[in-house]
């Protein structure tokens, strides 16, 4: 049952990023099931994130379609908290696809974040502003193919 659940849950997708899937974004902290209950733990990416409750909206209407169920409590939880290590590989590269450049996989510092452009893989970008369109992301200019992109933010509890 539980692996059934996280096959639903990779049909779920982030709103703002329709390209990955809130488990390859590393926002599913954990899955259960007691009796007839599901209980599904998520990890927000940020603390005023404004698309939680749609989130939440998507996973029960998905466990309720697909599952056939309407016994799931859904949680966000903040220990531990999200990290963009949480990244999958296959959530990177969705985020690439959208042309949004992923964050360092091993982020210990500002000094680490080296944004390639996610069009053209050129390490040759600038950065146009640090508040993007959502409090995850900034803007950035790629100097080599001449677009204009999105990256993550790194998080880290190192910080």
């Amino acid at each position: 049952m539980t692996e059934m659940i996280w096959n639903v849950l990779h049909t779920v997708k982030d709103p703002e990023i329709d390209s990955i899937s809130i488990v390859d974004l590393g926002m599913v902290n954990r899955v259960s099931v007691e009796g007839d209950m599901i209980s599904i733990e998520l990890l927000p990416t940020f603390m005023g994130c404004p698309a939680l409750d749609i989130i939440k909206a998507n996973v029960l209407k998905a466990c309720k379609e697909q599952l056939g169920t309407e016994a799931v409590n859904v949680a966000f939880v903040y220990d531990p908290p999200w990290t963009s290590s949480r990244l999958t590989e296959e959530g990177r590269e969705s985020l690439k696809e959208f042309g949004i450049a992923p964050p360092p996989k091993d982020f210990t510092g500002v000094e680490d974040w080296k944004i390639h452009c996610p069009y053209c893989d050129s390490p040759y970008t600038s950065m146009e502003n640090l508040f993007g369109p959502t409090a995850c992301r900034s803007i950035l200019y790629c100097k080599q193919c001449k677009n204009p992109f999105e990256a993550m933010k790194p998080i880290s509890t190192m910080m």
